[in-house]
């Protein structure tokens, strides 16, 4: 899962190891946090197996990439296995070096270009609109989670119990709804 500070990637990428904890499954996690508090890249390593010795990933080998925002999901592209996922919220936070003119954010059909160099399997959603839409766009990540649950092999109500512990209860029903509503998009949404 990648994304930048502020984004919840860190809290999905949790949710993501404590659901797969209470399957049965062997968890490895690890957290790169680049000034996530002022916008920097957050990483964060997830490997789900019967037996996982290593938290880190090696590049090619990621199943599914998960990202937060665009320009994260190119810059981290490599470590998608050839056939692998690339669940994308279709978000454009621009680094610095953007702000300043130094360089210039990449189009959607580039960002695609990039992404298709490993997998043919992309989606794009738009986690904030959708998020917005509730009532609160801190739940895009709980919609990231809702889109990246229909591609894992744990039942749904595991991922919802998981949720409910980690979340304050003044807070969970629109996370909890905001996860049933990526469920229901990754399934409308075509490749891109």
């Amino acid at each position: 899962m990648v994304g930048v500070g502020g984004q919840g990637t860190v809290l999905a990428s949790d949710m993501l190891g404590e659901t797969a904890i209470a399957a049965g499954c062997d968890v490895k996690k690890t957290d790169t946090l680049g000034m996530a508090q002022r916008g920097g890249s957050v990483v964060s390593h997830v490997r789900v197996a019967d037996r996982v010795w290593s938290p880190l990933i090696k590049e090619g080998e990621a199943d599914i990439l998960v990202a937060f925002e665009k320009l994260e999901a190119v810059r981290w592209s490599c470590y998608l296995r050839a056939d692998g996922v690339a669940l994308v919220n279709n978000q454009a936070v621009p680094p610095l070096s953007v702000s300043l003119g130094v360089h210039r954010y990449p189009d959607d059909e580039e960002v695609v270009e990039s992404l298709r160099k490993w997998t043919d399997r992309i989606y794009f959603v738009d986690a904030v609109g959708k998020a917005r839409e509730l009532g609160d766009v801190r739940t895009a990540n709980m919609f990231m989670l809702g889109c990246l649950s229909q591609f894992m092999p744990f039942d749904t109500q595991i991922w919802k119990d998981c949720i409910s512990r980690r979340l304050p209860p003044d807070i969970l029903r629109i996370n909890l709804a905001a996860f049933d509503r990526g469920r229901e998009e990754i399934s409308s949404v075509g490749l891109r």
